[in-house]
């Protein structure tokens, strides 16, 4: 039934009806201190700083600044209702197709890979067994990319994926680009290694409004077990420094933005080390939070070896109850729940994603975009799978930098037209809303990708 996450996840998933409890779901990410309302909140209270809002008062009168102060706070406060009641909606409507687009259904949230490469070698990530670019994306491609989405009003942009977004040098440009552009939220990602003084400031002045560390354990032992150095060594005492120098650096320059988020995983290791963890970031981090973990290629224990004995000494009577597909999750409170079904997968209806060369994957899970949904520039078609074989030979060589990677090549699950569109023609495109079809009408099982999904949000679960 059941070994580490093996999950018996993919032999044929159950994916739930609307019908059944209005997919309720059991979020990924947990707030140990802040939170999505204290978040929405504080958006709210500092647009007045929001740096989309002042390129567009520029010059205006008191008054006019006052109303358009009042249409970004609304439209945020739409943006952030939207974001779970757009998909549920038009799952309970089965809206994809021309429906989708007749009632005018955009991206919430556009992320755009500004850079595949990254320093680290984390061993819970797919770069260390499936082959990925190092890559970053030109800063033309980038404001092309912002022009589009501006055009149908996306009010989020998100600037990574797969990689370390300050690994590019134009990062600051792009993000300031979008707020001229009149993108209301920008997101980034980021493992802090690079994140020194000048870095920082840049950040701050670009219009940056949240930043989200990426940092797995309490202590230097944990951390730096965790997150490895690809090309040298990663230090425990220099990516703190370089977390609490940014609090002091925003501070000094009298910034609310970028609000701050910080993630760590849940690992048996981990969990540990969780209450040292919160008190080391509490004071200087606006929000401390952790996430479940997902098995990535790393199999790494994320429940104990205990729990894992009583589940195997018990599995021929769980897999009769939960079927041989169940999977299990344990909270930040170590209650531990299985699954007895899937639930339609809301990103479809929320965003689009585009590699550093512009294809287009189906979702964040997609790791290698190997479910093609489209092309928004000329590179992704010409590129095809070239970049990521160069990685692989480095792999197999043993290159520096890639001593660690054990890796494959991405599959090509679906492959559109070769042909360059636009987020928009891609958005309400046929192989986008061929996915969209199969969840709403609980089909996903016959894609691959959500198939063998190990997204969390996307089970129903019940405590055991």
């Amino acid at each position: 039934m059941y070994s580490k996450e093996e999950n018996i996840v993919g032999i044929g998933c159950d994916f739930q009806s609307e019908k059944d409890e209005n997919f309720n779901r059991k979020l990924a990410i947990e707030n140990l201190s802040g939170g999505e309302k204290e978040k929405i909140k504080w958006m709210i209270e500092n647009m007045s700083s929001n740096k989309a809002f002042i390129f567009k008062s520029q010059g205006k009168s008191q008054t006019e600044k006052k109303k358009i102060l009042n249409d970004f706070q609304q439209q945020y406060i739409n943006y952030r209702d939207n974001w779970h009641n757009q998909p549920k909606k038009a799952l309970k409507d089965k809206c994809y197709g021309k429906k989708l687009e007749e009632k005018n259904i955009n991206p919430l949230c556009f992320d755009i890979e500004v850079a595949s490469v990254c320093d680290l070698a984390c061993p819970f990530c797919y770069r260390q067994y499936v082959a990925t670019p190092d890559k970053i994306m030109t800063k033309e491609l980038a404001f092309k990319l912002i022009d589009q989405a501006s055009e149908i009003n996306v009010p989020s942009m998100k600037f990574n994926w797969r990689g370390e977004p300050l690994l590019n040098p134009a990062l600051s440009s792009i993000i300031e680009y979008a707020k001229k552009k009149g993108v209301l939220e920008t997101i980034i990602n980021t493992n802090a290694t690079v994140l020194d003084e000048k870095t920082s400031k840049k950040i701050i002045e670009s219009g940056l409004d949240l930043m989200i560390y990426s940092f797995d354990g309490g202590n230097k032992e944990t951390y730096e077990k965790m997150r490895p150095g690809r090309f040298k060594k990663n230090s425990f005492e220099n990516i703190y420094k370089n977390i609490s120098n940014f609090n002091k650096i925003r501070k000094n320059l009298k910034s609310p933005f970028p609000r701050t988020k910080i993630q760590m995983i849940l690992t048996d290791e981990t969990r540990k080390v969780k209450d040292e963890y919160f008190k080391l970031f509490k004071d200087i981090v606006d929000d401390v939070s952790v996430k479940q973990y997902t098995e990535r290629g790393g199999d790494l224990l994320d429940l104990d070896e205990n729990f894992e004995s009583r589940i195997k000494k018990n599995r021929n009577e769980l897999i009769k109850k939960y079927g041989k597909n169940a999977s299990l999750l344990k909270d930040s409170k170590n209650d531990v729940y299985i699954s007895n079904g899937r639930l339609p997968c809301e990103q479809p209806f929320q965003r689009v994603l585009t590699t550093y060369d512009g294809k287009v994957g189906m979702c964040c899970y997609d790791w290698g975009a190997t479910h093609t949904v489209g092309y928004l520039d000329p590179l992704g078609i010409k590129n095809g799978h070239k970049e990521y074989k160069s990685v692989k030979d480095k792999a197999d060589n043993k290159t520096k930098g890639f001593q660690m990677m054990n890796l494959e090549l991405p599959k090509k699950n679906n492959l559109p037209s070769p042909e360059t569109l636009t987020i928009k023609e891609i958005w309400h495109g046929k192989d986008i809303n061929e996915v969209r079809e199969a969840h709403i009408k609980n089909k996903a099982e016959n894609i691959p990708i959500c198939k063998k999904c190990p997204f969390k949000e996307t089970y129903k679960w019940e405590k055991i």
